[in-house]
Formats: C-alpha cells, sequence, structure tokens
C-alpha cells in the first residue's frame, strides 16, 4: 500500500506495521535501500488504498536519515 502526504506526494510503500509505526519498504526508490518508520499518530486517513499523512510528503520524508 502506497503511503502519500497530505499534499498527495509519495512517501513510501508499506512494509509492515510494527507496534504503533508503519514501516516502510526499503525497495521503494524513495526510500534509497533503508528501512523508514512513520507513527500511526501521523495518519490522516486510509482512503482509495493509499495511507494519507497529515504532513506533506516533503516534511515526512527529511526526518529520514
Amino acid at each position: 500500500m502506497k503511503v502519500v502526504g497530505s499534499d498527495g506526494g509519495h512517501v513510501g510503500t508499506v512494509d509492515r506495521i510494527e507496534g504503533d509505526r508503519i514501516k516502510l519498504a526499503k525497495s521503494d526508490p524513495a526510500a534509497k535501500g533503508k528501512h523508514h518508520y512513520i507513527d500511526m499518530s501521523e495518519i490522516d486517513a486510509v482512503k482509495d488504498g493509499e495511507v494519507c499523512l497529515s504532513q506533506k510528503a516533503d516534511d515526512a520524508k527529511s526526518r529520514f536519515n
């Protein structure tokens, strides 16, 4: 399932749920070969087969290491 920011920008692809976080797939081009995590509290909605975040895509990705 795709993860997108509030602006519709691509953030990543769900790998799995780990506790209260979504683990993003490292195979997604946005991940640059590393797993990244999104807190469940950052999710605004799940609709049309996508996880929609409450912040813009660039803001979410800015926290990736």
